[in-house]
């Protein structure tokens, strides 16, 4: 059989189309000997080949044979049953990626934000149990600041000749530090500090506008608010938590394909996550 043909599956009454090549993908695996009308289990019937196992499950197998990658969706609970089946077609790779079950799984993310509003300044620190998510966050966030004698900061937009650009504090991998607002210097000038969070444009120095630009960006991201309390009321420090499934980065194998191999193949991530 051509590696262009197409070939037709019936899995459990679930009928399948792909070419011979997807399913030749690892040669001594039972799909590969099927199309060699080698395995009782398949019987060819009507030109197509049946199999009595789980049709649904199946589409997981064939997108694994078309990617060379394992992602489910977040509410996917039958890894020991997907397992067996990887193991009935003689994947084994599949199945090592499916025993690493923990990798697969979406993890649950906290960020907490805390917010302190003193005299004409606003205070901020962010918390993340995912360092990945924390830097992308920083990433996105830029402080500007600028001084001058005479005159008031309260203008929404500012004069882009007199910002500067100042890099967040980053206490940790899992935090940073930024503040807006305006002050006086020694040398008894005004400094003010605007905050901006891409991909919005504007450049914010209220604290309030601030904070409620962060909680769209973080909803817009798949957080959700579970919580809001105060942490000081003396010093007026309010604190804001936020959670999200999130999905890890695919479990990708990279396929031995010389002559002779036996279809070994080495797991690796597909999307590195440097928080864990």
């Amino acid at each position: 059989m051509s590696n262009q043909e197409v070939v037709v599956l019936s899995v459990g009454g679930v009928r399948y189309v792909t070419r011979a090549s997807t399913l030749q993908q690892f040669p001594e695996s039972r799909l590969a000997q099927m199309l060699n009308h080698d395995d009782w289990e398949f019987k060819l019937v009507n030109g197509e080949f049946f199999v009595d196992r789980d049709g649904a499950l199946f589409s997981y197998i064939m997108d694994f044979l078309r990617t060379l990658q394992v992602s489910l969706p977040a509410d996917f609970s039958d890894y020991q049953r997907l397992r067996r089946e990887a193991e009935f077609y003689g994947l084994y790779p599949l199945a090592h990626l499916l025993s690493q079950e923990h990798l697969l799984k979406p993890r649950l993310e906290i960020l907490e934000v805390r917010f302190s509003l003193q005299e004409m300044q606003a205070f901020f620190r962010i918390f993340g149990s995912c360092s990945t998510t924390v830097e992308a966050l920083a990433e996105q966030i830029t402080v500007f600041t600028g001084q001058q004698s005479g005159q008031s900061w309260s203008s929404p937009f500012p004069s882009q000749k007199t910002l500067v650009p100042l890099p967040l504090e980053r206490p940790s991998h899992h935090d940073m530090v930024f503040q807006c607002g305006t002050e006086y210097s020694a040398e008894d000038q005004i400094v003010a500090r605007y905050v901006s969070i891409k991909p919005d444009n504007r450049k914010l120095i209220n604290g309030t506008n601030v904070l409620g630009l962060l909680f769209d960006t973080l909803l817009k991201d798949g957080f959700r608010i579970i919580s809001a309390r105060t942490v000081s009321s003396e010093e007026k420090v309010e604190c804001y938590s936020f959670e999200r499934m999130k999905r890890p980065g695919g479990l990708t194998v990279t396929v031995n394909q010389t002559p002779g191999s036996s279809g070994v193949a080495q797991a690796r991530r597909g999307q590195m996550q440097k928080g864990k």
